[in-house]
């Protein structure tokens, strides 16, 4: 794939197939996050222009079984690991 096949990243962009900012087409290539610099393993969604990610809050799930999240402020970088 060259440089003009490669999609932009989303402004926002989440793992959860419910949620509105899913999309299965960027998800499917190795998606990594940096975070203040360093590379995050357990985003569940990001905002960029906000300047935000959620993360899981340990072990701990909501009523429907999915996890609790926490939103932590600070720049994001989103970039494609392959």
């Amino acid at each position: 794939m060259s440089d003009n096949d490669t999609p932009a990243f989303p402004d926002r962009l989440s793992v959860d197939p419910k949620s509105p900012y899913y999309n299965e087409a960027i998800l499917s290539r190795d998606v990594g996050i940096r975070f203040k610099g360093a590379e995050k393993t357990n985003v569940e969604e990001y905002c960029i222009s906000e300047g935000w990610i959620r993360v899981a809050a340990g072990t701990a799930k909501d009523r429907h079984g999915n996890p609790l999240t926490i939103k932590v402020h600070g720049p994001v970088e989103p970039y494609f690991k392959d």
